[in-house]
């Protein structure tokens, strides 16, 4: 199983999301081709109802702790309640990584 695959396996049974979108951007960064160790995550969960952003990002990282401890360099979150979800206008942007020229 890939590390996007496990990412999306573990988030969808652990808050079953209303959505769930998971990008490799490894690509943006310096490491060899094919690599997965760069990821933003994109997920709306009723489990983030009443929960701060911090701590909401604190539940993802624990979700993915092994995997962010041995595989995962950058995890980019966007964590989302239904409310926020349908008033977001668009998804934020990842920043280019510095040591690229774009």
């Amino acid at each position: 199983m890939s590390v996007q695959q496990e990412i999306q396996q573990r988030l969808e049974d652990t808050f079953t999301p209303e959505y769930l979108q998971i990008e490799n951007e490894s690509h943006q960064h310096h490491v060899p081709p094919g690599s997965e160790s760069h990821f933003k995550v994109v997920i709306v969960s009723a489990q983030f109802e009443g929960e701060k952003l911090l701590n909401r990002h604190r539940m993802v990282n624990e979700c993915l702790s092994d995997l962010l401890a041995e595989q995962i360099h950058a995890l980019a979150l966007h964590t989302y309640t239904r409310d926020q979800w349908e008033n977001l206008s668009q998804i934020p942007q990842t920043p280019n990584c510095r040591g690229l020229n774009r």
